[in-house]
């Protein structure tokens, strides 16, 4: 391989070299952190312990990203750019670690630990294949918190759509039983819980939102994962994956249920004073606590990312209905700016206050002084996304349709490859001699996902864009 002075030199690294450096990281990742295929999010120099959210191991892995999904997911993206099948068979080993874990339930939770405990604790779907059908006090409730079990079911989507997966039994049944639980948990009015266990109440009725007379200032310690939840972007991850697999599936089950969430965030939209979006909803559609530091609210975060998900149902379905509610929303983001030019992740309902937390007591407030830190209670990066959400939404629907395809010419998939290139020459310097990469002196998976990516566009672009990169590459 090349010096890395001389990579950091070269403005477009030779693709060779490139799908070298991505081999020794997929060979590191699978010989000496795969757990039964699996990945944690991040590991000690020394391999002794792995880490995930708030927990460690020896044999832990995570659903969660950055973890078993999103690094399987980023050693599919390198077959399909590369050809190569070193990268497909991590890939594999990635998706037979969610066939082992998943859940009774369909999907899957937070992490799993191989090491033997959680194999009592959790009824699996492999328990029930195997005539343990009962529960008993064993705990298979599946989470959509923090795109885990959706990105886990992409992963086998896209791994399961691949002509060299079609006589893979166990591949096939694994993501269609997840695929018929997650359509199963869906509310009647499009909406999603936070946690499923079972097909959803189809008598709960499907009303519109509107505002509590009255709620609680302090926490009410209430169940909240039943409540329709779009928390972290929960929901705009759903319809992501839906509409990805009607593209890759055509099957008209995924199509509408992506659109049924789309009337759920219609009937969702606040009344004025504020049409956006809560993180929670009760059943009678009213905003609710959910954790001690998420308060009722219209939110700062969830309505964006609520709109970004609108607008996707636009683009792929033609419905002007998904566009109706998005220029109140605009304006009301518009009239929330704080000060500072940030805004609030919690705005009071009715009066539209900037809502906030003493940190340790957990005080709900209006004074931002003295905050946890653990949460993002103020926003920086709104403003940047709702100019980008404008201008993409300026633009012709065919336009942003085409590009859902990906590039279909030499010309574009050179000027792909040119937009990473810079990552890439960064990705090649910043890995280490063994393959991983770190962060604040561990590695990390989230590394390893945001550079093998930049360096999977740069491989495939390079490769399609034949004549036109190589002379780009020549200058």
């Amino acid at each position: 391989m090349l010096p890395l002075s001389a990579l950091a030199a070269d403005s477009f690294p030779d693709p060779a070299e490139v799908t070298a450096a991505m081999k020794k990281a997929t060979s590191f990742y699978t010989e000496k952190l795969a757990v039964h295929g699996g990945y944690a999010s991040s590991w000690t120099k020394d391999l002794s312990m792995a880490f995930v959210e708030g927990k460690k191991g020896t044999e832990i892995i995570s659903m969660q990203p950055p973890g078993t999904t999103t690094v399987g997911l980023a050693m599919l993206k390198g077959y399909q750019a590369t050809g190569d099948a070193q990268f497909l068979e991590a890939a594999r080993g990635a998706a037979k670690a969610l066939i082992e874990c998943q859940l009774a339930s369909g999907g899957w939770l937070a992490e799993y630990d191989f090491s033997g405990a959680y194999e009592k604790k959790y009824h699996l779907r492999k328990h029930v294949l195997a005539g343990d059908t009962e529960p008993g006090k064993r705990e298979f409730r599946s989470t959509l918190d923090d795109n885990k079990t959706q990105s886990a079911l992409l992963l086998l989507l896209e791994l399961a759509s691949l002509p060299e997966s079609k006589d893979d039994q166990a591949l096939q049944d694994c993501l269609k039983f997840g695929m018929d639980s997650l359509l199963g948990a869906q509310y009647p009015n499009g909406a999603w819980p936070q946690q499923f266990e079972k097909p959803a109440d189809p008598a709960i009725p499907v009303l519109k939102a509107r505002y509590p007379a009255d709620w609680p200032r302090t926490f009410p310690k209430e169940k909240y994962t039943d409540f329709y939840t779009l928390n972290d972007g929960n929901m705009e991850k759903i319809v992501q994956l839906l509409l990805r697999a009607y593209d890759l599936t055509k099957e008209e089950r995924y199509l509408n249920s992506a659109k049924k969430t789309g009337n759920f965030f219609i009937l969702a939209q606040m009344p004025e004073p504020q049409p956006g979006w809560a993180q929670q909803y009760n059943h009678q559609m009213e905003p609710v606590w959910a954790r001690k530091f998420e308060p009722p609210c219209v939110s700062g975060g969830e309505s964006l990312s609520t709109m970004k998900a609108l607008y996707d149902l636009y683009v792929v379905t033609g419905d002007e209905k998904y566009m109706k509610p998005l220029p109140a929303a605009f304006a009301w983001y518009e009239r929330s700016v704080l000060p500072d030019g940030k805004h609030a992740r919690f705005y009071e309902l009715k009066t539209n206050k900037p809502l906030y937390f003493v940190k340790d007591t957990y005080e709900l407030v209006y004074d931002d002084s003295n905050l946890p830190t653990h949460y993002g209670f103020k926003l920086d990066w709104i403003q940047k996304d709702l100019k980008q959400l404008r201008e993409i939404m300026s633009r012709p629907r065919e336009e942003i349709l085409a590009k859902r395809s990906g590039p279909d010419n030499e010309k574009s998939w050179a000027s792909r490859a040119k937009g990473v290139a810079d990552k890439t020459v960064q990705a090649l310097k910043a890995q280490a001699p063994e393959g991983f990469w770190l962060n604040d002196e561990e590695i990390d998976a989230g590394e390893f996902v945001r550079h093998f990516n930049a360096m999977s566009i740069y491989v495939e672009g390079a490769k399609k864009g034949g004549d036109i990169f190589a002379k780009m590459r020549a200058k």
